[in-house]
């Protein structure tokens, strides 16, 4: 009797254990399943050493239609239904009440998504979204200065200094770039910093054969618009140069439609953009959440600014983009 008693007890504590670890799975962040990332060998890694492929959605403009978005909300609901494990914050820099002309009002919409994005375990970009950050450099100095010093220890996050440089050629990209580098390592040396690259972010090529010496955990942004006639073979060709070249990519901004964020939806192209990312391991952030009518919208017009969507609340590229990262997420 008391060697059943025992084994009956036995049985109870592994199910037990193995139920309280179901539980742990299923709540894990993606923080805490990654931990600390890092930049090793042409990859960016997590403190397991695997290529974690963050997937997530890019808030839009921190100004027009976008702006109402900007709610610890919207990141929550983003975390628990659409299961991003990256959130991009785009904060405006020139247009206007961009940074330029009202930067204590930016800093604050950006750092109270920042802090819930932390709260909710998700990394989160902080992008200076600019596309002559040359020309505002000692602002955004000031301003990543500002941010190094707040999240210094802070895994979670991810310093992008330059959204879209235009026709800057690469050796002024990379100046700024180390400019900007300089001052975040100051108080923060561990966490990624995601240098822009020329032609909007296109000709990654370029930055592979003269990339930042010197300094760690620097990754390279590369952006694309998945139905656009411009962005197909050559585009991609072109990014598996660079990775041939072992540049870390990282995708921080691609839509479904064309580049100017609208046109047409092609899902063929997008499945085969989306392929290639899975194939490469490469961590992306989708444009955008905003309820402009637009392809590459995620939001219906007057859809809530609480988050909470309906299907109906949702355009087709939201629809796509919540369907793949569910899928992607269980996998």
């Amino acid at each position: 009797m008391k060697v059943n008693t025992v084994s009956f007890l036995r049985t109870l504590v592994s199910a037990a254990i193995f139920i309280l670890s179901s539980i742990s799975l299923q709540a894990q962040t993606p923080v805490s399943k990654h931990g600390q990332l890092k930049v090793q060998n042409g990859l960016m890694l997590n403190s397991r050493d695997e290529a974690p492929q963050l997937r997530g959605i890019s808030l839009s403009w921190s100004i027009w239609a976008g702006r109402k978005y900007y709610n610890p909300d919207v990141v929550n609901w983003l975390a628990d239904d659409f299961k991003i494990s990256l959130l991009r914050v785009s904060m405006a820099v020139e247009p206007d009440s961009g940074y330029l002309k009202d930067p204590v009002a930016q800093e604050k919409l950006v750092t109270g998504v920042v802090d819930a994005a932390i709260k909710k375990g998700l990394y989160v970009l902080i992008d200076w979204h600019d596309h002559h950050a040359d020309k505002n450099l000692q602002q955004s100095k000031v301003f990543f200065a500002k941010m190094a010093q707040r999240y210094t220890g802070v895994p979670n996050v991810i310093y992008e200094v330059w959204n879209e440089p235009e026709k800057e050629e690469w050796p002024t990209i990379k100046n700024y770039a180390i400019e900007v580098i300089k001052v975040i390592r100051k108080y923060d040396q561990k966490n990624i910093i995601v240098v822009g690259s020329p032609f909007w972010d296109q000709h990654v090529d370029v930055a592979a054969k003269d990339p930042i010496t010197g300094q760690n955990n620097i990754a390279y942004s590369f952006h694309f618009y998945a139905s656009d006639n411009n962005h197909q073979e050559g585009l991609m060709a072109r990014a598996d140069e660079a990775i041939r070249l072992k540049l870390p990519l990282f995708v921080t901004e691609w839509g479904v439609g064309e580049a100017n964020g609208d046109g047409i939806f092609d899902q063929q192209r997008n499945a085969k953009w989306m392929n290639w990312m899975e194939k490469n391991q490469l961590s992306w952030a989708n444009w955008n959440i905003t309820d402009k009518k637009e392809t590459t919208a995620i939001l219906m017009p007057g859809a809530n600014t609480k988050g909470k969507w309906s299907m109906a609340e949702l355009t087709p590229a939201g629809q796509y983009i919540r369907a793949k990262l569910i899928e992607l997420h269980s996998k």
